[in-house]
């Protein structure tokens, strides 16, 4: 590996998975350095601050999950004005930073003027990160996440120096198009075009799945900074494993037994973030995801994803694990 001091390490921002209880059990293990919420979808409104300690519960603990990791809250939308009102009101309430959404590829919220579609206008993103950066605080970072485009991936270059410009404290890149989806590979050699037009800090995304993926990603990328998502599901231990190789040769693999005692604790916390049902759905999302990678949590998977109730899956969940 090049020389490099430890990576600065980033929880990749998942709708519908990366909630309060997957950020706080994930950092609660160690190694993550930088958490980003799931987007707040923004429109025309002023979201009420409800809201936004639904969507970022950390905003009442200094910003910080229980472990002390710092949380950004992340907006998606396409209007400027409404984006840089709703960052006020999360500076106002403490978050120690504000993501921009420029990279989501759901074909839902593109439809509505979010997430990849903003790629297409270099003229927009200026526009929305030079409107949030002007209204929050200076001393609250603006920070943004593209793709390397909707379908042509030059369009990061572009991209990247508008919102170098208009003032974004580092961009995160996860180095697929849109229409690439999550289909691999991704294209980490587009990070060295992007630094050679540009001297924004960058936080490389995409196709980390362990140590040795993480030695070859920066190999190509040569970042101190880089954010980790499914990876991150299907070895909750990754972030440590990443550091630790930095002085360790010999990373062993994540085992069945190390991870199942994770599970009732994260069922129990997505039970008071929102109820059992929501637990029972974000559980068998995780196994889902576990059992790719372990061959263990396979069969257990096949059997607790047919159980709808709360009670049948716990008794169940406490027999298996």
């Amino acid at each position: 590996m090049n020389q490099l001091s430890v990576p600065k390490l980033f929880l990749a921002p998942m709708e519908g998975v990366t909630d309060w209880a997957m950020r706080d059990l994930l950092t609660s293990l160690g190694g993550i350095d930088q958490c980003v919420t799931e987007f707040l979808r923004i429109t025309e409104h002023l979201m009420p601050e409800s809201v936004f300690e639904k969507n970022c519960p950390e905003l009442k603990t200094n910003s910080r999950t229980r472990s002390g990791t710092p949380v950004f809250v992340q907006l998606l939308g396409g209007k400027a004005g409404p984006l840089a009102a709703n960052a006020v009101r999360a500076a106002e309430m403490g978050a120690l930073g504000i993501d921009l959404n420029f990279g989501c590829p759901a074909p839902t919220v593109n439809r509505h003027d979010g997430g990849a579609t903003l790629l297409k206008s270099t003229e927009r993103l200026y526009e929305i990160v030079k409107a949030v950066r002007d209204a929050v605080p200076a001393g609250v970072p603006v920070t943004a996440k593209i793709r390397l485009g909707f379908d042509d991936p030059s369009a990061c270059l572009a991209n990247a120096q508008a919102i170098e410009a208009a003032g974004a404290e580092w961009l995160t890149v996860h180095c697929r198009t849109k229409t690439d989806g999550y289909k691999p590979p991704a294209y980490w050699e587009w990070i060295a075009k992007i630094k050679e037009v540009t001297k924004i800090r960058i936080v490389t995304n995409g196709e980390i799945w362990t140590p040795a993926d993480f030695r070859n990603c920066h190999a190509t990328a040569q970042t101190n900074d880089y954010m980790i998502g499914r990876g991150a599901l299907r070895d909750p231990y990754i972030f440590n494993k990443i550091k630790k190789s930095f002085i360790e040769n010999n990373i062993p693999m994540t085992t069945f037994s190390e991870v199942k005692t994770l599970i009732p604790s994260f069922y129990a916390s997505s039970a008071v973030y929102v109820n059992d049902h929501f637990a029972v759905a974000r559980t068998k999302g995780w196994m889902k995801q576990l059992s790719l990678s372990i061959p263990e949590f396979q069969d257990i998977f096949e059997e607790m994803k047919v159980l709808t109730k709360p009670n049948d899956f716990k008794t169940r969940l406490e027999q298996l694990l």
